[in-house]
């Protein structure tokens, strides 16, 4: 954005491919809060209440951010997996993170993290990685739950799983049926 919308005053006089600036500049900054306070909780109390104080956070934002998500998009809660690949695209990791989703022969959603940035910032720092495995849990399985509460969420890998070169973290979303099978 740096030399752009110098006539701008506001966002809203801002041109589209400074708003799409934008947004990946506002989640850079989100996330590098986010990142910021983890290590701040790491340095004091270290790893184990930094993870559970993220997890405590995470289960209350990604539904707040779910909420949202749906309400952006106009979606009713139970869209099924359709909704979720949908949702996941407007996520705030979405405009920082490339990600992938595909359904499997069995209708399964597979998501994948190709890339993450807080695991490479933290590899930059000389940090070890964030095992991100619980909290991941708690925010992909409550967001997806959010989205539709019959979707079951199972971690397929995640750090502090040793991770394939082409992705970081992947989760299968399943929609169960009433009874609560899959």
């Amino acid at each position: 954005m740096a030399g752009q919308g110098e006539g701008a005053q506001r966002i809203e006089d801002l041109s589209r491919e400074e708003l799409l600036a934008l947004v990946k500049d506002f989640g850079r900054r989100w996330l590098a809060h986010d990142g910021l306070w983890f290590q701040a909780v790491e340095r004091r109390y270290g790893m184990e209440a930094a993870i559970d104080l993220d997890a405590q956070a995470w289960r209350d934002f990604t539904v707040n951010e779910g909420q949202r998500v749906l309400r952006l998009l106009g979606m009713e809660e139970e869209g099924g997996l359709e909704a979720l690949d949908r949702a996941l695209r407007f996520r705030l990791y979405a405009a920082v993170n490339e990600q992938e989703s595909e359904r499997e022969d069995d209708g399964a959603l597979v998501f994948r993290m190709r890339t993450c940035r807080v695991q490479e910032a933290r590899r930059r720092k000389g940090m070890p990685d964030f095992p991100c495995k619980s909290v991941g849990c708690v925010e992909y399985s409550g967001f997806a739950r959010t989205v539709d509460p019959r979707i079951a969420t199972e971690v397929i890998l995640c750090p502090p799983d040793p991770e394939p070169r082409d992705y970081y973290c992947a989760w299968r979303f399943t929609l169960e049926d009433r009874a609560g099978k899959a």
